[in-house]
């Protein structure tokens, strides 16, 4: 059975897992981009090193964010949102979207690239300690769907 995921389940399927697809295009170019994630609901929040990534998002902040998850061929779900990527530079911002990415659920086995600190997975005393850069997507619009084959 193919079918449309609602709101409700798709806000739940993004909050419990944690690496998406992250698109984003400026001059003629299109770059995706496995991204470690949190989600609150409204935004999606990530951390990153300068690289092309934020080049391309600073020159054009609307980008499309993809999640999926696959059991088998016939048992999966996916959820594509558009959305507004923002820079936090505030510091109460900055510290609050940190705080949302360490408390994000995460596999018992990770990668360097979700460890913020190093203290890891223990935040700092000071976010300040944390180098690069946190931003924080706004979802303008999503949508889901889902195939529930038979096992």
């Amino acid at each position: 059975m193919f079918g449309h995921l609602s709101n409700e389940d798709i806000d739940a399927f993004i909050h419990h897992q944690s690496i998406g697809h992250l698109g984003c295009h400026a001059n003629g170019k299109t770059y995706v981009v496995p991204l470690s994630y949190a989600f609150d609901g409204k935004y999606v929040y990530g951390h990153s090193e300068e690289g092309m990534k934020l080049n391309i998002m600073r020159q054009n902040p609307n980008v499309c964010f993809e999640v999926d998850h696959l059991h088998d061929m016939a048992n999966w779900k996916s959820v594509i949102c558009w959305g507004t990527f923002e820079e936090l530079t505030n510091k109460n911002d900055r510290d609050n979207a940190l705080k949302i990415l360490f408390s994000r659920p995460l596999p018992f086995i990770t990668s360097k690239t979700v460890e913020l600190s190093p203290h890891w997975p223990f935040p700092p005393s000071d976010y300040d300690l944390i180098k690069g850069v946190v931003y924080r997507i706004l979802i303008n619009e999503k949508t889901g769907r889902f195939e529930n084959g038979m096992n």
